[in-house]
Order: structure tokens, then sequence, then C-alpha cells
């Protein structure tokens, strides 16, 4: 079987514990919809088995390559069917979040190996899982201000509940951490070596009682020191610009910031959507009352308007990744471009339900 005719997702039975394997390393393990699709379904059936105890997440790597659990979704996916009006892309959104859902709430012990890349919707994945495990080769993020997208997957609820206001700074930002700065904003749980994690998920097995029992509780032994978070020595910086009321005051409030990480976080954001970046702030706030599906609720319009509200190559999302992965100029011509620009009726009309709420896609979620 060549590379291109293999599933992409492995599902495998150790004992008590199901496995599954996100099965596309040339990609990243980028999710399409028809992986989401699989995973929900072998996630319903061990959920439903009183043989599964624990279930664990984890993603296919090439040999010399560097690792990633999920760079997130098919970016690549998202502009060829926006463009040609192809209604799976509504199917995606929907189905991922629902995905997402599913494992916040599973009800049994659930593990994720964040090795390597994992990104926005490999975040999605993993943010809800009971165990989060890291290795040294960690890069974790949400960048999607970086395409013109907001930090979607459940990503409004689980940055806004970040210390502090680092959740305002990684979604504006799109900040990648390694395991010492996961573990730091509560991204993770523990960290393993990578040289271990094929005797770790041995572990996990022989311990996972048909009930869950002990499947937790079997990590702690792999333990590893991920040494001192470099963004720790940010913090009052980072809580101190990003508390500012709004997009021009947090960017005015960096601009007076000395040093070189305040320089570079300011180049970034000025290389971001501003109406994106201003979308991303609110949803934050917003997120801080909400509930993880009231959250998902808001952000499934929020993406539907950010293919619909301006159709076609006017979406800000379209543009980002024309820069991005299309044409690769990386030279988006954001719309508004400027921070000042944005006013609040911009923000507004992404916050607007294209649904009534007994049509929303997602009304089904407890």
């Amino acid at each position: 079987m060549s590379q291109s005719d293999a599933p992409t997702v492995l599902a495998e039975r150790r004992q008590h514990l199901g496995i599954l394997t996100l099965n596309r390393p040339k990609a990243l393990n980028a999710l399409s919809l028809e992986m989401i699709r699989q995973v929900t379904a072998q996630l319903l059936a061990w959920r439903d088995d009183a043989q599964v105890g624990a279930v664990l997440l984890r993603g296919a790597n090439r040999e010399g390559k560097a690792p990633a659990f999920c760079a997130g979704g098919d970016i690549r996916y998202f502009h060829e069917a926006a463009l040609a009006g192809d209604p799976t892309i509504e199917d995606f959104f929907s189905e991922e979040y629902a995905l997402n859902h599913l494992i916040h709430t599973f009800g049994k012990p659930t593990f994720v190996l964040m090795d390597g890349i994992t990104m926005g919707g490999g975040m999605g994945l993993a943010q809800g899982c009971s165990m989060r495990v890291v290795t040294e080769h960690a890069r974790l993020a949400m960048p999607e201000t970086n395409i013109g997208l907001f930090p979607d997957v459940g990503g409004g609820w689980f940055l806004a509940r970040t210390p502090g206001y680092l959740g305002e700074f990684l979604g504006l930002s799109g900040q990648v951490l390694g395991a010492a700065d996961a573990l730091a904003v509560d991204w993770a749980d523990i960290c393993v070596k990578s040289d271990r994690l094929d005797e770790l998920v041995q572990a996990i097995a022989d311990a996972t009682a048909v009930d869950g029992v002990g499947a937790l509780s079997a990590v702690n032994a792999f333990a590893a020191d991920a040494g001192a978070s470099s963004l720790a020595a940010q913090r009052d910086l980072v809580d101190r610009v990003f508390a500012a009321h709004d997009l021009a005051a947090i960017v005015a409030a960096l601009a007076a910031e000395p040093g070189e990480f305040a320089a570079a976080l300011a180049k970034a954001l000025s290389q971001r959507s501003p109406l994106m970046m201003a979308v991303t702030l609110e949803q934050i706030r917003r997120a801080r009352t909400m509930t993880l599906a009231d959250d998902l609720r808001m952000e499934r319009g929020l993406v539907r308007h950010c293919f619909h509200l301006r159709p076609g190559a006017a979406s800000e999302t379209l543009e980002g990744i024309r820069a991005l992965a299309v044409d690769k100029d990386h030279a988006p011509r954001w719309n508004p471009a400027k921070v000042a620009d944005v006013d609040a009726a911009m923000v507004a009309a992404y916050f607007a339900s294209p649904w009534p709420a007994h049509a929303h896609p997602l009304r089904d979620l407890a």
C-alpha cells in the first residue's frame, strides 16, 4: 500500500486503551473532513464500548523529519472550497467543532501526545483531553490571525481560561510555545521525553482498567523536567499591555514598552489582519463568561462570516491563506490595513449569528 492509499486515521485497541493515530505525516497530520468523521465515529464507538476504559490520541511522524501531532485544519482545502462554493466547508467546521465538544465531554480518561507541532485544529483536539502530554519538541500555538482567521476550535474558551491576559496575547500574536511555556499557560499537564513515548503508551495500556481507573496515574512516572518558562519573565508586560480596553490601546501600550520582546511582538502584530485581531479580542473576552458549548456556537457563526461576510477573494481569511500557502508571497493585503481604521461596526458584524437558535448547526451541544 502506498502512503497515499494509507488510512488517514489508524485505530487500535490495546487491552482497555483505544489508540487513535492521525496518519497524514506529509501534511503534518493536518485535518481533513474525512479524518474528522473517522475520529468522531471511532470516539463515539469507544465511548459506548464498556471494554474501553480510556482513549489516547497521537500523530504519525516521518523518520528524520520534525514531529507533529496535528498542524491544524487543511487550509488549502479551505481556500479551494470557499472559492469554488463547495458546501462541504460548512460540514467541515460544524463537524470539527462538534468533535472538539465530544472530546471535552467524553466521560472517560483521554490522553494526547503533543510531540512537535500542535496548532489550530490540533489544539482543538488536544485541549479537551484529560492528560495533555508535551515533549521537548513541542511547538504549540493558535496562529490563526496570521491567515486572517481567529482562534477557533474552542480557542476562545481555552484562551480565556489561561492566567491573566495570556489569552489575549496568545490569540492575537499566535506566539509559538515550547514545553515549559505550554505548561506555564496551562496548555499541557506534563512533559515526557520523546524517546519514551512508545513506552508511555504501553504503560498507559497496562495500567488502564476496564472502568478507566489507573490510566491517568500511569503517566506520572514518565515526568521529565521541561526547563524554565521563558514567558514567565514577560508576564508583567503581557498583563499590562493586553489588559487595555481595545486593540488600538493594546498596540499603543505595546509601542511604549522598551526591550526586544516588546519590539518583536509589535512587529508580529503589525503583520496580522487588524480586523481579525479585533474580532479575536472580542471573541476571547466574550468567551470568559460563556460555556464551552456557547463559545463553540459563537465560533461557528464567526467562521461562517469569515468566508461569507465578504465573499470570495474579498475575505480576510482567503487573502491570508493566499499569501501564506497559495502564492506564498507573505504579503497579505489586509482590509482595512491599519488598526486605526477598524471600527466597532465591522467587528460587530461578525458576532451577529447567521442562524436563529433553533436552526444553529451546533444547537444540540449540551
